[in-house]
């Protein structure tokens, strides 16, 4: 298989097992956790549907004020 359709995820080619970082060394800080990942992802929904019940309700006004 040519070389360049898979990527290599060993980012270390070539150096001695010595100056490897362990596994989760380089990890990300400050990730947040599931729960918190799932309780902005139910503000976010909250959010939408509250911008969209007040856009719907300002064009029901808007309709209500042009038909007299």
């Amino acid at each position: 298989m040519p070389e360049g359709l898979n990527s290599d995820l060993n980012l270390n080619p070539g150096a001695p097992p010595r100056v490897m970082p362990r596994v989760g060394e380089w990890g990300p800080i400050d990730v947040p956790a599931t729960r918190a990942k799932r309780r902005w992802r139910w503000y976010a929904i909250g959010a939408f549907l509250l911008v969209l019940s007040v856009v719907v309700g300002y064009g029901y006004w808007i309709y209500t004020l042009i038909r007299g």
